[in-house]
């Protein structure tokens, strides 16, 4: 979670908010600072916390890698839409015994 944050972060750079920013980078320190411990219930909190805080930077690079691929979240192009025909066949298997 921390890997996936921080780059995130360096992906978007100057895209980042600057108070999106922040908050994350607190939230992966905190975390950072909790994992020298061994209290679960308290990193599991820490680890809760960035991934809240990361969310919203990790929408806008999602958002932004769809865009490069020339699509909108969740919408294929019309290039990968003429690729994906779908074709209805039947088969029959054949067995080695049937082949003798």
């Amino acid at each position: 979670m921390i890997n996936a944050s921080e780059k995130s972060i360096k992906d978007l750079g100057d895209q980042v908010d600057a108070d999106e920013k922040t908050k994350v980078e607190a939230a992966i320190t905190d975390l950072q600072e909790t994992l020298k411990g061994e209290d679960k219930d308290a990193i599991e909190a820490k680890t809760t916390a960035l991934t809240e805080a990361a969310g919203a930077i990790a929408q806008k690079a999602y958002a932004q890698k769809a865009e490069q691929e020339g699509g909108a979240e969740g919408e294929p192009t019309a290039e990968a839409s003429k690729d994906d025909e779908v074709v209805d066949a039947e088969f029959e298997e054949v067995k080695e015994d049937d082949k003798k």
